[in-house]
């Protein structure tokens, strides 16, 4: 992730403290998952348990003991993951009623998500860029954080494989993510930039679910090669419908008096412009074209992150907002 999840004693999670830098974590035979099936009543403690799963396999490491616990742990929740997503892939199924099975109407299928998608359009923007104040801006970026897997990473694991064509523009978005080999111009570490201004200390336990979800399901799709092109669905709706996002929490914060630290969100609210258009055009319309058996996979990507940040979007609100606003703004 760019900006590291930490726990509650500030250690990053997979980094133990002691010799064992990868101290065994990993599920004993009393441990039941039943409680954490994709329809459980603790959403919460499903998400919190994904995430540090997410955090602990994805750590670069050196061979240590214990690697036997975690792999038998890894079995046991790439199934529930796997359920998890299969779950919401049901869910996102009316989104799909309508979904063209040619090119050119499956590109303008998905452009017609930028304003009319799951969770567009949100009122928590406006009033983001109006009306919060510092200790509200606060709190929402630091569920962002919280839940931002890291864009540079999820594609550079969603192209393996892919064709040349469409891999062509995925090295190039990496590239830019990459500040075009300025590390200055990381996007990554803008963000983190941000975090540090503002003093931002995301907890997985301080951070609502729906934001862990976010990151749980970008993650279950650019590391399980049967959600590939979910990812790359997912990842361009990503670069679609960002900037009207990007460009209200940019404008908010330089009326808090935020200076430069503000540059990741106010670099989205422009460059994602671009990235649409050629994801559109290099990625999706190509697979479209040459797979036509992977729209539905595309799409339903799409839909799924879409459905998932609009539910960070209502829990953010729930948190932010009285009674009295949530009746006068819903």
């Amino acid at each position: 992730m760019n900006a590291s999840i930490k726990d509650g004693t500030g250690v990053q999670l997979g980094r133990i403290a002691g010799s064992d830098p990868f101290e065994s974590d990993a599920m004993t035979p009393a441990d039941n998952l039943t409680p954490l099936r994709p329809d459980s009543a603790d959403p919460a403690a499903f998400h919190r348990r994904l995430t540090r799963w997410n955090s602990r396999r994805l750590e670069p490491v050196t061979p240590y003991e214990g690697w036997a616990d975690h792999a038998r742990e890894d079995a046991e929740m790439v199934l529930v993951e796997g359920a998890f997503i299969e779950r919401l892939r049901a869910d996102a199924a009316p989104w799909l009623a309508d979904l063209p099975e040619d090119p050119d109407g499956f590109v303008a299928w998905f452009e017609a998500l930028q304003g009319q998608g799951p969770g567009e359009n949100d009122p928590l923007f406006p009033w983001l860029a109006e009306e919060a104040d510092l200790e509200q801006m606060r709190w929402f970026l630091l569920q962002e954080v919280a839940g931002e897997a890291g864009f540079d990473d999820l594609v550079a694991m969603a192209q393996v494989r892919m064709p040349d064509r469409p891999k062509m523009e995925l090295a190039r978005n990496y590239w830019d993510e990459m500040g075009r080999g300025n590390q200055a111009g990381m996007h990554g570490p803008m963000l983190q930039k941000l975090a540090d201004h503002l003093d931002l200390h995301p907890t997985i336990d301080g951070t609502v679910w729906p934001a862990l979800a976010l990151g749980n399901v970008l993650v279950a799709f650019s590391t399980t090669r049967r959600y590939a092109f979910h990812a790359l669905g997912a990842l361009g709706v990503v670069e679609l419908t960002a900037p009207w996002r990007a460009d209200h929490v940019a404008r908010g914060l330089k009326r808090l008096g935020v200076g430069p630290e503000r540059k990741y969100y106010a670099l989205h609210a422009t460059l994602d412009v671009e990235h649409s258009r050629t994801w559109n055009e290099e990625v999706l319309r190509p697979l479209a074209e040459t797979r036509p058996e992977v729209i539905r996979s595309l799409a339903e990507g799409a839909v799924m992150r879409l459905m998932a940040g609009a539910a960070c979007f209502a829990a953010y609100r729930d948190r932010l907002w009285g009674p009295e606003d949530l009746r006068k703004r819903a």
